[in-house]
């Protein structure tokens, strides 16, 4: 048996034992696709890593994302806790900047020293916007009355880089109280492009952030997810393109995982420039673990 090492990351957490769990594989280039999926699904997280390359190829690391279920071309607390990892573990000089080839391209990851730990950025790719939905039917889905959304906004179709259905809805009470009936979840994600909701209001559990998200993955085996960057990064977008706050910028704090117990902080900043939309995406991790993983060599 031949063990690979891997490390256990927290993302998104302001102390350990919050954020969204992440695995970090090393040495991905020895194991086929169909072990790395098996390995996912062994950890069970809501994703984990494999860093396939430990030198630069065109400038970044590449690097492969699996949830339980599937391979992912892009998933936000996976990039962050994976350049996390590289820039500790492997590049050794603490770099500022850490450059990561994905499936959906090349996404940079920048870091800032605070004086309570690193904030690491990720900017995303340029959001694309797919068709509305029928907010009575999310309804449904979600368990909720429609008239606890705010119907000021659409229920939309959005990605940089992982579609999801951004819903907006009134109040924290009604985001506490969504749950997923999962036969109806799958009947209406036969007709959309985006697969996992991400529903979000503009009320905080603590009264310090600007939003609280919930978000829902059945599709990828993630009941329910405790942070969500690349679904928070089409959540800025979205805040922007709509002038949520009647503005074409933000800079907010957004926190989710309440409901699971695995409370999470995200950092959104988004510009509308041009009719272009930037999108940036800040976190900060710490590593919990390091092991060794058994493979058959």
């Amino acid at each position: 048996m031949e063990k690979i090492t891997f490390y256990i990351v927290d993302v998104f957490a302001e102390e350990k034992f919050a954020g969204n769990q992440l695995a970090v594989f090393r040495r991905g280039a020895k194991l086929s696709a169909q072990t790395m999926q098996k390995i996912a699904r062994e950890m069970h997280f809501s994703e984990t890593t494999f860093i396939i390359s430990e030198k630069k190829l065109n400038g970044g690391y590449d690097v492969r994302i699996f949830t339980p279920e599937a391979e992912v071309p892009f998933a936000g607390h996976p990039t962050l806790g994976t350049a996390h990892i590289i820039r500790n573990e492997i590049a050794n000089d603490l770099p500022g900047r850490v450059m990561l080839n994905l499936k959906v391209g090349q996404i940079p990851v920048t870091f800032k020293e605070e004086r309570n730990g690193t904030l690491s950025w990720m900017k995303q790719v340029e959001p694309e916007f797919g068709k509305n939905i029928d907010a009575n039917l999310i309804a449904d889905v979600l368990r909720l009355n429609i008239d606890e959304f705010d119907q000021r906004f659409p229920v939309e179709e959005v990605s940089t880089g992982l579609p999801h259905i951004i819903v907006p809805i009134k109040t924290l009470n009604s985001l506490r109280r969504a749950h997923v009936d999962r036969e109806k979840y799958f009947n209406l994600i036969e007709n959309t492009w985006a697969k996992p909701i991400l529903i979000f209001c503009p009320e905080s559990h603590t009264g310090l952030n600007d939003i609280s998200v919930r978000m829902f993955a059945d599709c990828f085996g993630i009941p329910e997810d405790p942070a969500t960057g690349s679904g928070n990064g089409c959540l800025a977008a979205y805040l922007v393109k709509h002038r949520y706050w009647g503005k074409s910028k933000i800079d907010i704090r957004s926190e989710q995982g309440y409901e699971i117990n695995r409370p999470s902080l995200l950092y959104l900043k988004a510009q509308e420039t041009n009719g272009k939309i930037d999108v940036n995406v800040g976190g900060k991790s710490i590593t919990i673990a390091e092991g060794n993983f058994s493979i058959n060599s």
